[in-house]
């Protein structure tokens, strides 16, 4: 009988091709479909199993297996899947194989977790309250034997790996959501803590909108000069006491004002294109110098050479212990110059003009005038260029700040000439003032978000950003002991705010302000 037709009798007798009403399509109906070769392939397996399966049906019991010859053995291998597989499914990995990376970190690792100090800690407050002396013994010595480790900090469970650092710049969401800090968070948290609330808010009624002007300034003495449109007021920042110096007549305002390095004058420029030298620890104004046709909104000291610059373009150096007070007129810039600053060691002025123009000033030899013709004239910014600061412990390094079109920091080595540094800060530029306390910045902006910036230099990574004012900010001035921003808005609002406070046990002389004497030795005339 031949293997086909015996496999067709036990079908029969077995009734295989009856149909299947419930479970799945069998197997040998699924491969019907299939190609030729895999058919001849299939039967042969099959008609193998019918053997197999006719013997012990006879009552074959015999362990001997039906004999096969060698290609029936090849086509079954590669025909007949495993009994403890299912098709289709990927196999399972051994067991005995490693898991890579060394398991999951999440699992607890039984070798090194310390199973008496899991005991203890877990009945720890179930027997603190009645606790036999023997116990107290057993707790003695588990706790002699973790050298001097504080049992509190113990962990019941030990892991294999600690978590994986989170990618840069990753945000987690849910920090946004539960977090009430008014930190960006783009700020990178620092080694100091700096208060994001003001520590004072003054009232500034009247004081002039513009970006142009220059109204705020802090002495050495710790007197802030503040000018509110006609008038300017003294407020001491050690007695909180408040004086009115001066209140100018008809439509004439104040423009600028900015105090002696050393003493209590004041230098007051006016829309009438006057300056006014003012004494203010007796509240006379000692002289009246002119020489510009526009307003005068910027001023800067240096030692007895007052610098000023007007709505014209116009630098006019004033030697305020002279009659013929007029040293030199300096003509670089074609629109208004509204940021004026002299170095700290006097040997460079920096003029910042409506013109998008940043020029560099150096001083004639043996004097504290400079030159008439710039040393540097830089044109890297694209709005005005009000915001200017000098570094304090590298007196060459000047840094600029741009407007609403430029919105740029920029750092000059004023040795060369170059562009060293520059930071996009996304909002107009109105003021810049260094701290040498900590090796920072800080910058006050206008739109979009009215905020103080601290930079920690030279990296200019955000430090802090304080927030506040409802309008923009536009101008700042550093307490003497370097330790309080004062910063006035469009919003007529003055805040304090103690953003460099130095480390008590290193600050002996905190709150002890020295008062100066004036460095002019001869009259004022």
């Amino acid at each position: 009988m031949s293997q086909f037709k015996f496999a067709d009798e036990m079908k029969s007798l077995l009734n295989i091709d009856g149909p299947l009403t419930k479970g799945p399509v069998p197997r040998y109906q699924r491969k019907m479909g299939s190609e030729n070769s895999s058919s001849v392939v299939n039967c042969s397996a099959n008609s193998s199993t019918l053997k197999s399966f006719s013997s012990s049906f006879n009552g074959n019991n015999s362990k001997t297996p039906t004999k096969r010859t060698d290609s029936d053995v090849v086509r079954s291998k590669k025909s007949s899947p495993s009994r403890n597989k299912s098709p289709g499914r990927t196999p399972t990995p051994n067991k005995g194989a490693k898991t890579p990376n060394g398991g999951d970190r999440f699992i607890p690792l039984r070798s090194a977790t310390n199973f008496e100090v899991a005991h203890f800690k877990l009945y720890q407050s179930e027997e603190s309250e009645s606790t036999s002396p023997s116990s107290k013994e057993v707790q003695r010595v588990l706790i002699e034997n973790l050298h001097g480790c504080d049992i509190n900090k113990q962990r019941i469970l030990s892991y294999r790996n600690k978590a994986p650092t989170a990618p840069e710049g990753f945000q987690n969401p849910n920090r946004i959501l539960y977090t009430q800090t008014k930190t960006p968070a783009s700020v990178k948290s620092t080694g100091r803590y700096v208060s994001h609330a003001p520590d004072r808010i003054l009232d500034a009624p009247d004081i002039i909108d513009d970006y142009y002007l220059n109204l705020l300034d802090w002495s050495g003495n710790n007197i802030l000069a503040v000018a509110l449109g006609a008038s300017i007021y003294l407020w001491d920042a050690g007695s909180g006491k408040i004086e009115q110096l001066l209140e100018l007549q008809g439509s004439d305002y104040v423009c600028s004002l900015a105090w002696i390095q050393e003493g209590d004058y004041l230098a007051v420029g006016t829309s009438m294109g006057t300056v006014e030298l003012w004494d203010c620890s007796q509240a006379k104004r000692l002289r009246i110098m002119d020489g510009h046709s526009a307003r005068v909104g910027a001023l800067a000291w240096n030692s007895y050479i007052l610098s000023s610059g007007c709505r014209t373009g116009q630098i006019i150096h004033h030697d305020v212990r002279q009659r013929e007070h007029n040293v030199t007129t300096l003509s670089g810039h074609t629109q208004e110059v509204c940021g004026l600053k002299w170095s700290t060691d006097g040997k460079y002025l920096a003029s910042g003009g409506n013109d998008n123009t940043l020029n560099i000033w150096p001083v004639v030899n043996g004097s504290n005038f400079s030159q008439p013709l710039p040393l540097y004239s830089l044109t890297s910014h694209q709005a005005a260029v009000k915001a200017l600061a000098w570094c304090p412990w590298q007196p060459h390094i000047l840094a600029s700040g741009g407007g609403t079109a430029d919105r740029h920091i920029r750092f000059w080595n004023c040795h060369t000439g170059a562009c060293i540094n520059s930071i996009d800060t996304k909002s107009q530029v109105c003021a810049l003032l260094w701290s040498d306390v900590y090796k920072e910045i800080a910058s006050g902006h206008g739109f979009a978000n009215n905020q103080l910036t601290i930079w920690k230099y030279p990296g200019m990574s955000k430090v802090a950003e304080l927030t506040g004012h409802t309008a923009r900010v536009l101008h700042l001035a550093l307490s003497p002991d370097g330790s309080t921003i004062l910063s006035a808005g469009a919003d007529e609002t003055l805040r304090l705010w103690k953003c460099f406070v130095k480390d008590p046990a290193k600050n002996k002389d905190a709150g002890k302000v020295k008062v100066k004497n004036s460095i002019l030795t001869r009259s004022i005339r």
